[in-house]
């Protein structure tokens, strides 16, 4: 039976889409965003998988938590699928969301069964120079006062920002970044940074048993897209680079990005 609807578990928003019979896919999303990032694949998804969006802590309809640490995060996240009842489960993740989808699977192995990367910087050295109006709203001194005057404009341009094709930003996802505390996003982005440092994205994925996506665009502002070459290394590892595509393939190229997820999804199954 299809079904769309919005509840909190353990403190989580989470989104269902799709039948609840068919087999389970979450979908986590970047730093900074929500949800609503995933919003233009999920009817493509939904028609064969039971979808499971998630606002991270701090992010969308979720409230803050007291720990934004990336390994934290993902026992959140394992903790919301225990109580669904939900296993083994392809879990996606956009940008830092596959930092929280690997911490998945490192700790759950049980839950995960097989990963998909989007965007995802494997290590701190391929992050590249952020554009002008992503640097004012992140850091000092201009960061805390811009971060609470946001207008609409200003927040579809920080997304678009780091896209390389023309996109229209949802107005849900709009609204959900606006709820975001700048304390929060520091902190989220500080922790992020903290858990590629300690061991690259590539190095863990390696140590796991578990077939792995990697999407990159070819032309991201925010990661080096040649550093997608570093996943190349990793067992059971497929990469796929997707030309004139920056940082954000879910809302540049969303039928293509589906059919790379319902593709894989359907090989590991």
């Amino acid at each position: 039976m299809a079904i769309h609807d919005n509840k909190h578990v353990h403190g989580m928003h989470v989104t269902h889409d799709g039948p609840r019979e068919a087999p389970p896919l979450m979908l986590i999303h970047g730093s900074g965003a929500s949800a609503g990032s995933w919003g233009p694949v999920v009817p493509a998804l939904a028609g064969r998988y039971h979808v499971i969006r998630i606002d991270l802590p701090g992010h969308g309809q979720s409230p803050p938590a007291p720990s934004y640490d990336v390994p934290e995060q993902a026992a959140r996240l394992a903790a919301v699928l225990d109580e669904l009842g939900l296993r083994p489960v392809t879990v996606a993740g956009h940008s830092s969301g596959g930092y929280v989808a690997t911490a998945l699977a490192e700790q759950r192995p049980d839950l995960v069964g097989s990963l998909a990367l989007i965007s995802s910087g494997p290590s701190p050295d391929a992050l590249l120079p952020q554009p002008v109006v992503l640097r004012a709203l992140i850091g000092p001194p201009l960061g805390p006062l811009l971060w609470r005057v946001r207008s609409d404009a200003m927040l579809r341009r920080g997304v678009t920002a780091v896209c390389h094709r023309p996109v229209d930003v949802p107005d849900d996802l709009v609204a959900d970044v606006r709820g975001i505390g700048y304390r929060t996003f520091r902190t989220v982005l500080r922790h992020n940074t903290a858990y590629i440092a300690e061991r690259s994205v590539p190095a863990r994925l390696t140590a796991l048993d578990v077939p792995v996506l990697v999407v990159f665009g070819a032309a991201d502002p925010r990661w080096d897209p040649s550093s997608a070459h570093q996943y190349d290394t990793v067992p059971n590892a497929r990469v796929e680079r997707l030309p004139g595509v920056g940082h954000f393939p879910m809302l540049e190229v969303p039928q293509a990005t589906g059919e790379l997820l319902l593709g894989f999804a359907a090989t590991v199954r």
